[in-house]
């Protein structure tokens, strides 16, 4: 599992470089699909003195099989988007600026233009909001279970994150790094639908140019790169 905790390391650090977290905000975490573990930043640890031998390996049931520090308090939410989304191999979770304020709004970040298709198909979905029941009950993993009630009918992979309203956005992908450069593509997607909205409340972006854009970086037709 060692390779696995310095992967995990890395995307975590690359959440600080990239200016997706400050103080201990946020988390990054991996998978083993073969043994059935994760690996997670510990529960708030300072990004500045946190080692690969601070990671926790859990089984999927939360269970602590390695680690000597409690996981992430985000961990129930990991777990259950792994158990749902078979396909992903790492996961972020970050309260960046402008995607948080689109989950703070409770609204779809919509594609506006051909940067948003390049990395996501559609809109960023925002989930339903929490009831108190959820809230008060078992709330980290409800949070997991907002996000995959609102992935009915969408592909995780085509649309590697969500916003959880009133909190922040979850990212995805094939690996822990994948993940951590979705959560930084998201942020900046975020930014730029906003900006665009406040010169164009209006704006929008056709059907064609989506599709275009889209899949030539995905599915079995891409095109982009070598």
């Amino acid at each position: 599992m060692q390779e696995l905790k310095k992967k995990v390391l890395e995307a975590n650090l690359e959440l600080v470089r990239q200016g997706l977290v400050i103080y201990t905000w946020g988390n990054a975490s991996g998978i083993d699909r073969d043994r059935g573990l994760v690996v997670i930043k510990p529960s708030g640890v300072s990004y500045d003195t946190m080692t690969e031998d601070d990671m926790v390996v859990l089984d999927l049931d939360g269970n602590i099989v390695d680690g000597h520090l409690k996981p992430s308090s985000d961990t129930p939410t990991h777990l259950a988007l792994y158990k749902a989304f078979p396909q992903i191999g790492g996961i972020v979770h970050t309260h960046s600026a402008y995607a948080t304020a689109w989950a703070q709004a409770g609204r779809d970040i919509p594609c506006l233009g051909t940067t948003h298709a390049d990395a996501f198909r559609g809109p960023v979905p925002c989930t339903a909001a929490l009831t108190e029941e959820q809230i008060n009950g078992e709330y980290e993993k409800e949070t997991g279970k907002v996000i995959i009630s609102r992935f009915e009918g969408l592909d995780p992979v085509f649309t590697p994150g969500a916003l959880v309203r009133n909190h922040g956005p979850f990212s995805w992908g094939a690996t822990p790094a994948e993940a951590a450069y979705n959560a930084k593509v998201l942020e900046e997607i975020a930014k730029m639908a906003y900006l665009t909205l406040q010169i164009n409340p209006s704006a929008s972006c056709g059907q064609a140019l989506e599709d275009k854009h889209f899949f030539r970086k995905h599915g079995p037709g891409a095109t982009y790169g070598q």
